[in-house]
């Protein structure tokens, strides 16, 4: 559908208006994910297993447990920086940033994710050359830190498992926690096959299987994330959009859609609106129309909305 097959009528007074509809308080509710007191104990009980699985790795020779000590790490850091950019998601807009602080989480998601994913490389280079030259390894001590691991990461996954689904950037440092429990399960498993069996090459294995499911889980984050930071479009029925509104009384043609979000739940919606030749009175209930439709059939949070008179000389969609 071209601007030049939907545009009519006649040169006239240019009647514009400008409308723009908040919904500041729906969104205003704490998204920082989860409780400070949750935070605090995540954020120690993976601190401690970093330290106990360094340990463990350096004394037993465990590359498995040292990438697992790595990622336990990482989560420490990203559980706490989910917290920290989720309070400031939540400042008020100011003169400075008239769009608000929402993104902060979106950049932790998106710094979170590319660290977990530099790391996983990191370590399957290292599990190559493992598996060239094998070292001798303690299985016993392997699994026993494996073990407490494992628990310490359980505990934290359920600690914020409730809230995971509610923010990108939260969602972020829970794939962390669960991707160090599986980790922790394979780092146990291969601990048992080394002390049964003595068939050291499983360590570097069990590493590089663990490192491949978290890069193919990161990168579908990195990329939603990416999505939001370049302004890509919403994915909304645009067709329908159009259609809908094109088909109220008094509209004579939408043009000029733009249309963005700042977290992943915030959707901005802006358009030029042809109208009749109709007063300022009537343009307002048109507006209040468009934005109904928007925001309940739609999900739009936002909308600005500019009337004109076949002003545009372009009537070009977006």
């Amino acid at each position: 559908m071209t601007g030049h097959d939907r545009r009519r009528g006649h040169e006239s007074k240019n009647a514009h208006g400008r409308h723009e509809h908040g919904h500041g308080r729906a969104h205003a509710r704490d998204k920082s994910g989860a409780s400070g007191k949750r935070i605090f104990w995540v954020t120690v009980l993976n601190a401690v297993i970093t330290l106990a699985e360094i340990a463990g790795g350096l004394l037993s020779g465990s590359l498995a447990l040292l990438s697992d000590a790595v990622h336990n790490f990482s989560d420490t850091a990203a559980v706490a920086l989910s917290y920290f950019t989720g309070k400031i998601a939540q400042r008020p807009k100011d003169a400075k940033r008239t769009y608000g602080y929402k993104r902060a989480e979106i950049l932790s998601a998106f710094v979170n994710s590319s660290v977990l994913l530099a790391v996983s490389f990191m370590l399957i280079v290292e599990a190559f050359k493992r598996l060239k030259s094998p070292e001798t390894i303690d299985g016993t001590l392997m699994i026993t830190v494996a073990l407490i691991g494992l628990a310490a990461d359980i505990v934290s996954v359920l600690l914020l498992e409730s809230q995971a689904h509610k923010s990108l950037n939260l969602r972020s440092s829970y794939l962390h926690l669960i991707s160090d429990a599986i980790s922790s399960v394979g780092v146990l498993a291969g601990g048992v096959v080394i002390k049964l069996w003595g068939v050291v090459w499983v360590d570097p294995l069990v590493t590089a299987v663990i490192s491949v499911f978290i890069i193919k889980e990161t990168v579908r984050i990195i990329k939603k994330t990416v999505d939001i930071l370049m302004q890509s479009s919403a994915k909304l029925d645009y067709d329908a959009i159009i259609k809908g509104i094109e088909a109220m009384d008094k509209v004579v043609n939408i043009h000029h859609i733009h249309c963005w979000m700042s977290d992943e739940s915030t959707v901005y919606f802006e358009a030029h609106i042809d109208m009749e030749d109709i007063p300022l009175s009537e343009v307002q209930k048109v507006y209040d129309r468009i934005e109904r439709f928007l925001k309940e059939e739609h999900g739009v949070s936002h909308v600005t909305l500019q009337a004109e008179t076949d002003k545009c000389c372009s009537k070009d969609v977006f």
